[in-house]
């Protein structure tokens, strides 16, 4: 996966589960951190991480940092399955984190948001139908939405 850098205002949705999350970091790194002359980054990033339990939580003091330097450009959500419940009582996953923000992330997707997923292939199927479930209940085509955001080159996904 690469950082696609001829729009240093576009929106990156990264959702990562567990080590995932290396890739994201080093984006991270040059979107705030590295002084680039060519690419100034203007846009919003939005981290989606998670892991077991806070102890699991890689970069987190670096995250937290973005997100209190660059309010307006970083936001850092985390699922973390052994202490936090989603909805329904059941483990938080970053699924469901997507769920909650689901709205929001929708509408960034529909203004040309790239999405991004890393970690563990087993997180996709999970997402995937959270996805298509909150897609039906706004009305609208999963398999539709899914086609044009990966032709549109908006939809990144390396898992292992």
């Amino acid at each position: 996966m690469l950082l696609p850098e001829d729009d240093p205002n576009a929106t990156h949705i990264m959702i990562a589960t567990g080590t995932g999350i290396a890739p994201f970091r080093g984006y991270l790194r040059r979107m705030f951190m590295e002084d680039v002359p060519s690419f100034k980054f203007g846009g919003l990033a939005w981290l989606f991480l998670g892991v077991a339990n806070t102890d699991s939580l890689l970069y987190n003091d670096e995250f937290t940092e973005y997100a209190n330097q660059y309010p307006k450009n970083f936001r850092y959500d985390t699922a973390l399955s052994r202490e936090h419940k989603n909805k329904r009582g059941g483990k938080m996953y970053v699924q469901d984190k997507i769920e909650e923000y689901s709205d929001e992330i929708f509408e960034l997707l529909d203004k040309g948001a790239h999405i991004y997923f890393c970690g563990l292939k087993g997180m996709m199927p999970g997402i995937q139908d959270t996805l298509k479930r909150v897609a039906e209940e706004r009305g609208e085509s999963w398999d539709e939405r899914f086609s044009q955001l990966k032709k549109n080159k908006q939809w990144h996904v390396e898992v292992y």
